[in-house]
């Protein structure tokens, strides 16, 4: 009894004892291998190894978290009250497809808020009046890049630097590559204003001339129009404002006079310009 009992015992331990051999002596004990027991705590009972679990479902909560599949709106580019070369360059483009006839001004104002809304509705994009993304791209595609004198066909660009001799003196300085006239005073700008010059038929003449007369009310004798404060410097070609000019910008041209497109300006300068005062047309 004593001897079954320990031999369970031995057993449970992971080992068996061989049956004695005709001498009497013992087989030396075989190594059999017990299945793997897994804890299931530190401490706590073995039990047996398991397979992992399936992933948890989703709840519905997880599942409504999604990110929305709506667009993201265009990021907005220039809209009313905005300013500057951009805003000059979208007038030129609105206006190269007959979108807008004003201008350009490089102020963002509300014809051209309402110029931008036209063209979305055209486009069936949203009519917001302001200028996205989205807009921009379809108006890039529908036209060419705009010319320095598109974007400033009504005036408003920078002057050059005024000519040397120009820097003494009450001056008329005029330059022909800005199309701008300065008004200086012993070398200190007073005013500028863009101007308008003759076409290659008509060239104005350049050099340095001195005003010999001036008309407030003058009409051309030989072209039968009105030339309004006109400042005569060379034969027959005078500063003067232009109604043209002030309505078509640079899309027209004058007979060889220098043209100004700002009434109250001219009206300013006529004022404060002698006889006698210098002229300079230059480049």
């Amino acid at each position: 009894m004593l001897a079954a009992l320990g031999a369970v015992a031995v057993g449970a331990a992971g080992c068996t004892v061989q049956p004695a051999g005709a001498g009497g002596e013992g087989a030396p004990p075989v190594r059999i291998e017990v299945p793997s027991r897994t804890p299931d705590a530190p401490g706590g009972p073995a039990s047996p190894s398991r397979t992992p679990e399936a992933p948890a479902k989703p709840s519905p909560s997880a599942s409504a978290a999604k990110p929305s599949s709506s667009p993201t709106p265009a990021r907005v580019l220039w809209s009313p009250g905005d300013d500057g070369r951009d805003v000059r360059e979208l007038q030129a483009r609105l206006r190269q497809i007959a979108w807008i006839f004003h201008g350009p001004t490089g102020t963002y104002d509300d014809l051209t808020a309402e110029a931008v809304r036209g063209f979305q509705a055209k486009r069936g994009l949203p009519e917001t009046g302001v200028t996205d993304t989205v807009t921009w791209q379809r108006l890039l595609a529908m036209t060419r890049e705009p010319g320095r004198w598109e974007l400033y066909l009504m005036g408003g660009q920078p002057a050059d630097p005024p000519d040397p001799r120009c820097m003494t003196g009450r001056v008329m300085c005029i330059s022909k590559s800005s199309r701008t006239l300065r008004w200086m005073i012993d070398g200190r700008t007073v005013s500028t204003m863009p101007v308008r010059f003759g076409s290659e038929y008509t060239p104005t003449r350049e050099g340095v001339f001195r005003v010999y007369w001036k008309s407030r009310h003058h009409v051309s004798t030989l072209y039968d129009s009105p030339m309004p404060y006109a400042m005569f410097f060379s034969g027959g070609q005078a500063v003067h404002y232009s109604s043209d000019f002030a309505a078509r910008g640079y899309a027209g041209a004058s007979h060889g006079c220098v043209n100004v497109r700002d009434e109250d300006a001219i009206a300013r300068l006529y004022e404060q310009v002698r006889d006698g005062d210098k002229v300079v047309v230059h480049w």
